[in-house]
């Protein structure tokens, strides 16, 4: 228990350090015990709604992490950790706005400021393009994963061994995806398809454009060694797929509170603990321990994918999201478990 507990000795550090911002950010702002101690209470909120809804993101980044090099492991748990705290957690919402406003990013800071209204109500108008881009994105995450020749163990052997056997034909996933999206612009009102249906485009040719730079910069990096798999383009994958994995976090977020810095803080506070879960995953070798681990993960990651999509038409409260999550990959845990007491016993 002592071992385990080691992995999350940071994460406990920031958040109380965290928490401590919060209640600083609340008397600031309120300049009252009662508005301090609800600052308080969002940012726990916030810390534990990222931790529920990004679980999974930890397994998918331990089953890439796997396969990289001692260096870059360190330089995702050091430097990619960074970028996706300070980067998708406050980069991106005044990007989100920069570009949505058409207004500088100064401007954008001061609108979060003196305006966490409106700023909140352009991040809710841009939901539609974000949803149908993470959408699109995590869905070929997921498919990808269950659609290949080489992967030798199932879970739900009747789902999965007809899902690896459309491995033979090229880009099966990408045609599933495209023609779930046009499906959802024909459901769309008039006027939203187009904008959803060029998103979702974005996601596809996101995930595809990743893949290949991947593919191109290790493939020069194994030419001298093969041991040299995982370097740069595996590190640009996982960032990009954390970013995808976020967007529902930080759009959630604004439904707690209108306030970017307590978002921050908030979900940063949860993104840690999503790095201590990946290190001890990668470290411990729990993937290799509980063999259907990662495939409820994987579903959890379709599931999270049509979630996104389906927002589009209606609103799905984000605890519904993180509860779908937590149930696929407890039962592929138990699944995991029992496998091995059986093949104990024989």
């Amino acid at each position: 228990m002592i071992g385990v507990l080691s992995y999350f000795k940071w994460s406990f550090a920031v958040t109380v350090l965290g928490l401590v911002l919060a209640a600083w950010l609340g008397w600031q702002t309120l300049g009252t015990a009662g508005g301090t101690a609800s600052f308080l209470l969002i940012g726990l909120v916030l810390a534990v709604l990222e931790i529920s809804l990004s679980f999974d993101n930890a397994i998918v980044n331990a089953n890439k992490l796997k396969d990289m090099t001692p260096v870059w492991q360190k330089r995702f748990l050091t430097w990619g950790i960074l970028i996706a705290v300070f980067g998708m957690r406050i980069v991106f919402p005044l990007l989100v706005v920069v570009i949505a406003a058409h207004i500088g990013p100064i401007d954008a800071v001061i609108l979060a400021a003196r305006e966490p209204q409106e700023y909140a109500r352009i991040i809710g108008d841009a939901h539609l393009s974000i949803s149908a881009f993470g959408g699109s994105f995590l869905m070929l995450v997921a498919l990808n994963y269950f659609m290949d020749e080489e992967k030798d163990v199932d879970w739900v052997r009747l789902v999965e061994s007809r899902m690896r056997a459309c491995a033979a034909v090229k880009g099966p996933e990408v045609a599933v995806v495209l023609g779930i999206a046009t499906a959802f612009t024909v459901l769309l009102p008039e006027g939203e398809g187009a904008e959803f249906l060029f998103a979702s485009v974005c996601g596809v040719l996101t995930f595809l454009g990743v893949e290949l730079i991947g593919h191109v910069l290790d493939a020069q990096q194994g030419a001298a060694s093969a041991a040299a798999k995982g370097g740069l383009g595996a590190f640009l994958y996982l960032e990009v797929l954390d970013a995808s994995f976020s967007f529902d976090g930080v759009i959630g977020a604004f439904a707690l509170t209108q306030n970017l810095f307590l978002i921050a803080i908030g979900l940063g506070i949860g993104a840690m603990y999503v790095r201590s879960m990946t290190l001890m995953l990668v470290e411990r070798r729990t993937l290799a321990q509980f063999r259907y681990l990662e495939h409820g993960a994987f579903y959890s990651v379709l599931v999270l994918a049509i979630i996104m999509f389906v927002q589009s038409l209606v609103h799905i409260p984000e605890v519904i999201t993180g509860l779908f999550g937590a149930c696929l990959i407890g039962l592929s845990l138990i699944a995991s478990i029992r496998h091995e007491r059986y093949a104990e016993g024989h």
